[in-house]
């Protein structure tokens, strides 16, 4: 029986995807650095916890696989990039990875990476389908195309097979206890108007991102590993495709908070970007998924409504009789 090992699983998108891989009759072995309970389904699950720096912890974690699923993320996420540990765990841990996995012999293991469609920096045009020229303009960035470098040259050399999944911004419920919850911008502004609190667009509003549900995502990566020898040793854009307005997610945030809480619908209002604000905050941005669709077979399921819809519900169930937070 095949042994799937996704390393980083109590994160908010590694949870979806060991939740995802939970369905099939696999050996699944979900790494991470703090307990938390996996959904029950069909596969044979384990859970390790470890400090995957340290290199022989590491190389536990991951003997015997026959594919890794690579979602780490320091702490402090994309913004924190600069700050101490940050390239250890973007960077170090997949240099550590392929060598582990390299050492082994045999058939090279599958490892399926987690990128980000920011690696190309400021999108040079609209849409994005992978074939631009990678610019990065923020230390995640330049972190994010270091380590997917690594793996390119390794999947070359033979060491492993493997695939990058660059991801656009991603929303959604958490649906695993104990499991890392969003951060994101959707969910940051459902916070916000659970509170009674403005919600604030830098610019006019009409800047757009390509949202997708982090359940679609966990598919994405589940279709990734049914159909390797097509992808390997490339890059593949993951996205909704649509480029929704932010104004007009955030106006939709608004309308479903008030639904659910009974309550008047928060401010919407725009503001000018401060100085300090990335010049990739205020590009437009939509993705083209053509290539990974055709292969696959993968495309998005769950509509924008949908999926706001799914997030706010999440934050406004009462846990011990307060909302989620």
């Amino acid at each position: 029986m095949k042994l799937i090992t996704v390393l980083g699983a109590s994160g908010f998108i590694g949870s979806a995807v060991t939740r995802e891989l939970a369905r099939r009759p696999i050996r699944l072995r979900a790494v991470a650095r703090k307990h938390f309970t996996p959904a029950p389904g069909r596969a044979e699950t384990t859970v390790v916890t470890a400090d995957l720096t340290d290199r022989a912890a590491l190389a536990d974690a991951v003997a015997g696989s026959d594919a890794v699923v690579y979602l780490l993320l320091g702490d402090g996420g994309w913004r924190a990039a600069e700050t101490e540990g940050a390239e250890r765990v973007n960077v170090g841990v997949l240099r550590d990875l392929v060598d582990v996995l390299g050492s082994t012999g045999g058939t090279p293991p599958l490892v399926v990476f987690g990128g980000t469609t920011s690696q190309v920096g400021v999108p040079p045009r609209e849409p994005l389908d992978g074939s631009e020229p990678d610019q990065p303009a923020t230390p995640y960035d330049v972190q994010k195309l270091e380590a997917e470098q690594l793996l390119k040259k390794a999947t070359a050399d033979g060491r492993v097979r493997g695939i990058s999944l660059r991801l656009p911004t991603i929303f959604g419920e958490t649906a695993t206890e104990g499991a890392n919850q969003d951060r994101g911008v959707v969910s940051a502004m459902a916070r916000r108007a659970l509170e009674g609190l403005p919600l604030t667009i830098w610019g006019d509003g009409t800047v757009r991102r390509d949202l997708i549900h982090v359940e679609d995502v966990a598919k994405a990566f589940t279709a990734a590993l049914d159909h390797p020898d097509a992808l390997v040793g490339g890059h593949w854009l993951i996205g909704a495709g649509r480029g929704d307005r932010l104004g007009e997610v955030f106006r939709l945030v608004a309308k479903e908070m008030s639904e659910h809480t009974g309550t008047s619908p928060v401010e919407v209002t725009c503001v000018e970007p401060p100085s300090h604000a990335p010049a990739t905050d205020l590009r437009s941005i939509t993705i083209d998924s053509t290539s990974f669709r055709t292969i696959t077979g993968w495309r998005p399921e769950i509509s924008l409504s949908e999926g706001v819809r799914r997030t706010v519900a999440a934050l406004t169930t009462p846990v011990h009789g307060k909302a989620r937070s």
